[in-house]
């Protein structure tokens, strides 16, 4: 998607307006086009209605089949909002090029092509406000698709080793760099809870290390960690049917700070920022870890396997406990971890927690500026007991089917141990979209965005 600036209109490019009413209208002028969307009342208009009035009208324009359109900026003006040029722009950037995308690399090209919106033109008196708005925004709704491309991949065409050269890929020409440690290296290590876990599978597991230091090497960096499970078939605990089918994208959370740290480098953040994905494929087979099973973490403290289908907790444990050699200033993991969250918050806000109060409330600001929303659930030290193993240090289970969410998330605080400010972030909610978002089917992409805006402004 192009976004061009001119001082006339071409003749033949679809307008499209904003008008203050309620109902869409198509209405052609000769040889012009013009789509007209209703808004309603303008000082009704929230930012969270601006990001999708902006999905809105592109998905229509796609619809309509238009791959040309002019729009007029002024209208796109909400004064009461308070959001300058510059930030509108990179708001309707984003917002446009994550409506254009979709996911049809597996089908066969129609004659006439995908619908896609190839241009979108702007008078040239508006310019010099919102091009930087522009540019960072392309940059943003990008990797948002980038993530979304790698996190709606097929199982088969997205192992543990796939993803790592994903990776590779993803930072060729930035000044990253990576590391891949396979079985042997993470033996070396002691990382116990990620052997374990991909013990089942043909695919060999692998921890991703992603480094950028973009200012003074002694700064402590931002620590990025994600979950990097391939496919999750539930190992010997086997999903039901229903269930098993979208694993594919529970390594969601690896593709988002694979993306978001790319993100800052090519907006070129002077931060310093690691990203950590440990990737494995948790399948059933006769080498499976099982229930019962007793693991060694990195950091020597034992996990009790009840349940072979909470594999995520087990894996990040061994990556938050690998963290603490940046001696970060803030550690943030990402996961699609558990059901439960989906259950608590329904669809439409990841679940965060943190025991600092200051980052719950960034967090939340951070999560209303960027669309990326999140809702807090305590992480309170009562509910330790909850996760207290029988046989093993922390079993990766509750003791009672309630509070799942809250539970995983105290398990992962058991590796955490208060070594660094620390958040986490079960994006199980908001692993796939929703019809009234305005996107094609496949992975939401988040919390890219969200974590895009964190490591700009913490």
């Amino acid at each position: 998607m192009q976004f061009l600036f001119t001082k006339n209109f071409p003749e033949t490019v679809t307008r499209v307006h904003l008008v203050d009413t309620e109902v869409d209208e198509v209405v052609r002028e000769g040889s012009t086009k013009n789509l007209s969307f209703g808004i309603g009342v303008r000082e009704k208009m929230t930012r969270r209605k601006l990001m999708l009035l902006v999905r809105r009208v592109m998905m229509s324009v796609k619809e309509h089949q238009v791959e040309e359109c002019a729009l007029y900026w002024e209208e796109w003006q909400f004064q009461h909002l308070m959001i300058d040029e510059s930030e509108m722009a990179e708001i309707f950037a984003t917002n446009a090029l994550m409506t254009d995308f979709s996911f049809d690399i597996f089908k066969t090209k129609p004659k006439d092509g995908f619908r896609k919106v190839e241009k979108i033109f702007f008078a040239s008196a508006v310019q010099s406000r919102i091009s930087k708005g522009l540019k960072k925004g392309i940059i943003i709704g990008e990797e948002v698709n980038r993530s979304r491309h790698i996190a709606t991949m097929p199982g088969g065409e997205m192992t543990p080793s796939l993803l790592a050269s994903h990776a590779k890929q993803s930072i060729k020409g930035l000044p990253i760099k990576l590391s891949v440690l396979g079985e042997k290296e993470m033996k070396k290590l002691k990382m116990g809870g990620i052997i374990g876990v991909g013990e089942g599978s043909r695919e060999k597991s692998c921890f991703i290390v992603l480094e950028y230091f973009g200012t003074d090497k002694k700064q402590a960096p931002i620590v990025l960690v994600g979950k990097g499970v391939t496919f999750d078939t539930g190992g010997i605990n086997l999903k039901p049917s229903d269930s098993i089918f979208g694993m594919n994208m529970d390594m969601s959370g690896g593709a988002s700070v694979i993306h978001a740290l790319t993100s800052a480098v090519r907006l070129k953040m002077k931060k310093n920022i690691v990203a950590l994905i440990p990737a494995v494929e948790n399948m059933a087979s006769g080498s499976s870890y099982r229930p019962g099973d007793i693991l060694r973490s990195m950091s020597g403290k034992t996990i009790e396997v009840l349940n072979t289908d909470a594999e995520g907790r087990i894996i990040l444990a061994d990556a938050l406990i690998y963290a603490k050699k940046y001696r970060p200033s803030l550690v943030v993991d990402v996961a699609t971890l558990t059901g439960a969250a989906l259950v608590a918050l329904g669809e439409r806000a990841s679940a965060l927690f943190t025991q600092d109060e200051k980052l719950e409330t960034l967090f939340r600001h951070l999560g209303e500026e960027s669309g990326d929303y999140v809702w807090p659930l305590p992480l309170w030290d009562d509910y330790d007991d909850e996760v207290k193993g029988t046989f093993g240090d922390v079993a990766n289970l509750g003791k009672t089917r309630w509070g799942g969410a809250i539970t995983a998330a105290i398990f992962l605080k058991q590796f955490v141990d208060k070594a660094y400010p620390w958040v986490h972030l079960d994006i199980a909610p908001r692993m796939t979209t929703l019809p009234d978002e305005f996107l094609a089917k496949g992975s939401a992409g988040a919390p890219v965005r969200l974590l895009v805006k964190l490591l700009e402004k913490f």
